[in-house]
C-alpha cells in the first residue's frame, strides 16, 4: 500500500511539472510574437522559483546575424 501512495504522489507531481512545461511554451509563443521572432526553446526553470526560460531567435536585417534572445519570465 505505501508504494502504491508514493507511486500515485510522483504521478501527480509529475503532472503537474507537465502543466507547467505547457504553460511556458504558451508563454515562449507570446514572447516570440512580441520580439517579431520564432521560438526556439521555452523550459521551466524551478530552481529560480519557477520561471519560464525563453530563447527567441530573431530574423537577420540588412546583411546582419540573426539574434538569439534569453528571456526568463515568471510562470503565473
Amino acid at each position: 500500500m505505501k508504494k502504491y501512495l508514493f507511486f500515485l504522489i510522483l504521478t501527480c507531481l509529475a503532472g503537474t511539472t507537465a502543466a507547467h512545461a505547457a504553460d511556458c511554451t504558451e508563454v515562449g509563443k507570446r514572447v516570440a510574437s512580441e520580439q517579431g521572432g520564432t521560438l526556439a526553446r521555452a523550459t521551466l526553470d524551478t530552481q529560480n522559483g519557477n520561471t519560464c526560460v525563453v530563447i527567441v531567435l530573431i530574423p537577420a536585417r540588412d546583411g546582419e546575424k540573426p539574434r538569439r534572445v534569453e528571456v526568463a519570465v515568471p510562470a503565473n
